[in-house]
């Protein structure tokens, strides 16, 4: 078996006991999982459960009160993020790793047109040709299905949904192995967010990602994902494959959240 093939086998990010105490209250607790290249896992649960604090410390976003989180770089050696200077961890977001936010405003520099957007990133690599900068930014402004010739706008004259496909091309335009999405069609009309799921299914299968999606939406995450992680309070409460558990779920908890998007 090749290096390659060995290294597929191996967790690309792995969270062991992650626990994020906010004084008495608890962001999430005792959180272990781990996320294969290719693979999508979907963190779903109500508002206040502590999923969003988790994808802030699985991206390193917000440190934790305990724990680790580990990640496989390209070169193929695992290391511990938090122990990374703040120059590597922040390096990483602006190349391997994507982040997708329910904002686009976080995501998004407003002022900035939609091709310095992209630009910026692909600048954060090391291209320095404006031209050729240019035609990549157009070239992924059509694969999220965005008119080349809104290049120079800026995302403020943007629909909502147009600058959620936005932030995709801004992310994929440096090829990331991993891409965080903190729901991303939150706030979107349903054809508007059927859209969108379809875009961010495509890229997905189509470039191998792995992906950490937050939602609160059950029927997302049984279109987007292979795995599913159910909170509670701030801890994990069931897990597994994403039709068992929806189709089949164990706990009370998870039983009663499928049942409510059924009554729906």
């Amino acid at each position: 078996m090749n290096a390659a093939a060995l290294q597929s086998e191996q967790p690309l990010l792995v969270a062991e006991d992650l626990t994020k105490l906010y004084g008495p209250r608890v962001g999430c607790e005792g959180v272990s999982l781990e996320v294969y290249e290719g693979e999508v896992v979907a963190i779903v649960g109500e508002s206040g459960s502590g999923k969003s604090t988790l994808l802030s410390l699985l991206s390193t976003q917000m440190p934790p009160t305990s724990g680790t989180v580990r990640y496989r770089m390209r070169d193929g050696a695992t290391r511990d993020l938090f122990a990374l200077p703040e120059a590597e961890r922040r390096f990483l977001l602006r190349t391997d790793w994507g982040f997708v936010h329910q904002d686009a405003r976080l995501g998004l520099r407003m002022g900035v047109s939609a091709g310095g957007n992209v630009g910026e990133r692909l600048m954060a690599v090391g291209w320095r040709n404006y031209g050729k900068i240019r035609a990549e930014a157009e070239g992924w402004l059509s694969r999220v299905e965005i008119d080349r010739d809104r290049i120079d706008d800026k995302p403020t004259t943007f629909s909502g949904g147009m600058r959620q496909r936005l932030q995709i091309a801004k992310n994929m335009v440096t090829h990331p192995r991993l891409i965080f999405m903190d729901e991303p069609t939150g706030g979107l009309d349903v054809s508007v967010q059927a859209r969108l799921l379809d875009l961010i299914r495509s890229f997905v299968s189509g470039y191998g990602l792995a992906a950490i999606i937050v939602t609160h939406d059950l029927a997302v995450a049984r279109l987007l994902s292979h795995r599913m992680i159910v909170m509670r309070q701030g801890r994990v409460i069931e897990t597994g494959l994403t039709d068992q558990v929806l189709d089949d779920p164990r706990e009370a908890y998870t039983q009663l959240l499928v049942a409510s998007i059924l009554q729906t």
